[in-house]
């Protein structure tokens, strides 16, 4: 687990781009001393961590980077405006910095460049509501968080309340710009990862109202998220953008750190099967780790991806911890014994200050009522098994591994 949290950091996944103000790709080069100002917007859970390495290589002028409030990147501060907002729901903060990124890229001119730094939680991390408000927004995220909708779901709706997502954020921008990503959608949609701030879109508002309705949401959203919809639909707003306008890098994603935890396991002297882009419901998905780990040739199963969880109870936990706890009820009376765990690699699993857990079948107790309240941090608290690591600082889904014993 430790090789994947290791994997996860975005620095050591820029070198291959960034130089002594320049930009590289396999096939061509950026001079960013051809252009009057440098400029950088970072925006993500990552954000911190990623503008420490480039400003060591890039010469800005000016930037802003938007963190989670429990972020201090060490950053000169002469250069970079640094904005700690609301995340997983937005805050007033999320808002200010909505609308200095507008701000300040409107003010860019012809022969200036734009680097862009985006990673998970942009969504929640920066806000500019279209025609609803702050709180109405975030009711909203609460909602979609709670109902059960994916991250490609949760984002087509937010993107068309929004002044900056899906791509409005760059639509109307006065100078050239790149964007490197790291993903924390399954499948890297580049439409989706923080709601697609730098990419173009492929949804619709009618896409948007189809999700409301799929999870019978029209009736618990304020009746301005609806207004707003239907005044798409109808062609009152504008849609988001369907063209690309600059060019988006995924440079690091949940499989990364997969292969990176395999090839460890196979120093260990463990047999590994890899299983990627888990999604959907929770107990599905963990009938079918169960299922792999009991019929596996392999006695090690590597897993990653982001299930959902339909929140019924008021316990404390997340879908790593509720993970984890219901593969120890598949698997107790299973023989042989197995040792699981999962993690967020964000280090932030649910409403909890734990990253995920660990568990192991050698025990004998019952889980069940705990996860009917989805309660399952109170059940590792009671009986062990919580790990933590503090905030990572990194964002690519969850990771975990299951390891069967020999009898």
């Amino acid at each position: 687990m430790n090789e994947g949290i290791i994997a996860s950091s975005p620095s050591q996944h820029l070198k291959k781009y960034i130089s002594k103000n320049k930009i590289q790709f396999s096939t061509s080069k950026i001079d960013l001393k051809k252009f009057n100002n440098i400029f950088l917007i970072a925006v993500g859970k990552s954000a911190g961590t990623m503008t420490e390495y480039v400003s060591q290589k890039i010469k800005f002028n000016h930037g802003i980077v938007v963190v989670p409030k429990e972020v201090t990147p060490k950053l000169n501060k002469k250069i970079f405006e640094i904005i700690n907002a609301g995340h997983p729901l937005p805050n007033r903060n999320s808002l200010k910095a909505g609308k200095n990124l507008v701000e300040f890229l409107n003010k860019t001119q012809k022969n200036d460049f734009v680097l862009f730094l985006i990673s998970g939680g942009g969504s929640a991390l920066s806000v500019y509501p279209n025609l609803i408000s702050l709180r109405d927004k975030i009711l909203v995220n609460e909602e979609l968080i709670r109902s059960g909708a994916n991250i490609n779901e949760i984002t087509c709706v937010r993107k068309h309340l929004s002044l900056i997502k899906g791509g409005r954020l760059i639509q109307n921008m006065n100078c050239k710009g790149i964007s490197f990503v790291v993903s924390d959608v399954i499948g890297d949609d580049i439409t989706s990862i923080s709601s697609g701030m730098t990419s173009y879109d492929k949804s619709t508002f009618t896409d948007a109202l189809k999700i409301l309705k799929k999870f019978s949401l029209q009736h618990t959203l304020p009746n301005s998220t609806l207004s707003v919809l239907k005044s798409g639909v109808n062609g009152n707003i504008p849609e988001t953008p369907k063209k690309t306008v600059i060019k988006n890098t995924i440079i690091l994603n949940n499989l990364t750190c997969l292969l990176k935890m395999k090839d460890k396991s196979k120093k260990l002297g463990y047999k590994a099967q890899l299983i990627s882009n888990i999604t959907g419901n929770l107990d599905q998905v963990t009938q079918m780790i169960a299922s792999k780990a009991i019929t596996s040739k392999n006695n090690c199963i590597i897993f990653g991806g982001e299930p959902t969880v339909n929140v019924i109870g008021n316990g404390k936990g997340g879908r790593n911890q509720e993970l984890v706890l219901r593969l120890y009820e598949k698997l107790k009376h299973k023989k042989p014994d197995f040792t699981f765990a999962s993690i967020g690699t964000d280090g932030i699993d649910g409403n909890t200050k734990f990253a995920g857990s660990i568990f192991s079948t050698k025990y004998n107790y019952d889980g069940r009522s705990y996860l009917k309240n989805n309660d399952s941090s109170s059940f590792f608290k009671k009986f062990g098994g919580l790990i933590k690591t503090g905030i990572t600082q990194n964002n690519v889904n969850d990771i975990g591994v299951i390891i069967r014993h020999n009898p």
